[in-house]
């Protein structure tokens, strides 16, 4: 009798901390799910949580490239546009006055270029191939007299006195005079992506 009261008693001590460790062992697991779930959205916010980085500004090189290209864009138009015309209507394209109607059809293709593509889509044929675009720094969108002020008086200087254009390589923002003028500059493209999409704080 007395070997099946010790055998019981035995039998309960060796049963009582079971509860009390499995009670610390659900305590511990549901602490660490909290802190889990604490620290879950802080991650995930992290990773979705774009960087906000200055504008890549559009160096020397890649904006002369984007200009020959632009260049030879405006040489083909008039090659299969202008001169035709002109000979449809028996205009002497041979004369090399600066007010001979050759050159007057010519210049008014060269700015309207520049005017109408840079107005609608702020790059031109040139800008979009390497990537580049036309910003204003003061508004968020270009308006018809940032437009014609940069395209017209701007690049009429530049297009005169070329040696002009080297100061984009010496600008901190690397803008021309006709981005000086119109208060412009011209940058990455991709960048102007990253600055618009929002950033979390």
């Amino acid at each position: 009798m007395n070997d099946e009261i010790n055998k019981e008693t035995e039998e309960q001590l060796l049963a009582e901390p079971k509860p009390q460790v499995e009670e610390q062992f659900l305590a511990e697991s549901k602490l660490q799910a909290e802190e889990q779930l604490l620290a879950e959205p802080t991650s995930q916010t992290e990773e979705k949580a774009p960087c906000a980085t200055m504008p890549h500004y559009a160096g020397f090189w890649m904006r002369c490239w984007a200009y020959l290209l632009d260049l030879i864009v405006i040489g083909s138009i008039s090659r299969l546009v202008v001169y035709p015309l002109l000979r449809a209507m028996d205009v002497d394209i041979t004369s090399g006055g600066m007010f001979a109607p050759v050159n007057i059809a010519t210049a008014a293709v060269f700015y309207l270029y520049f005017i109408i593509f840079t107005k609608c889509w702020g790059q031109t044929v040139g800008k979009m191939v390497f990537g580049l675009k036309v910003i204003s720094l003061k508004d968020p969108q270009l308006s018809w007299p940032t437009v014609l002020v940069r395209e017209l008086l701007g690049r009429y200087i530049t297009s005169t006195i070329f040696i002009l254009y080297v100061l984009i390589a010496f600008l901190s923002k690397k803008q021309g005079v006709h981005d000086l003028f119109a208060d412009t500059t011209v940058i990455h493209e991709n960048s102007l992506a990253i600055q618009q999409t929002p950033a979390y704080s």
